[in-house]
């Protein structure tokens, strides 16, 4: 992980914050099922029905800072009620600041962390 992609995850939040999303969970994270980095972001706002419209509302809100498909990073929208980030709020939500806290090594809910770079539990 380079300084980049902490930056440009610090900048998503930034523009998704300014689009008036309320992210409750923000990490970048090595995920063993897919083997590379993603930004994992989960917010009430982004459990919709149709996981389609979540990922039209993130690239709605993050267009106006200048992040188009094409030049955003992969980015993984999680449902608030997904076992991984019920398990990630429940043990570090009341934590007083986790931005830049590095997790990995175990499971959470039903997937394994390698790695991740923290912005936000809550």
């Amino acid at each position: 992980m380079v300084s980049v992609d902490i930056s440009t995850g610090s900048e998503i939040l930034e523009a998704l914050e300014r689009a008036g999303l309320k992210v409750s969970v923000a990490l970048w994270a090595f995920l063993s099922e897919y083997e590379d980095w993603r930004l994992v972001i989960s917010s009430r706002q982004f459990d919709l029905p149709d996981l389609r419209d979540a990922y039209g509302l993130l690239h709605d809100s993050l267009a106006p800072a200048g992040f188009e498909p094409r030049n955003t990073p992969v980015i993984m929208i999680l449902p608030t009620k997904d076992s991984f980030i019920r398990d990630l709020r429940r043990i570090f939500a009341k934590t007083k600041n986790v931005e830049g806290m590095r997790l990995g090594g175990q499971m959470f809910g039903d997937r394994f962390l390698q790695d991740a770079y923290v912005y936000r539990i809550s």
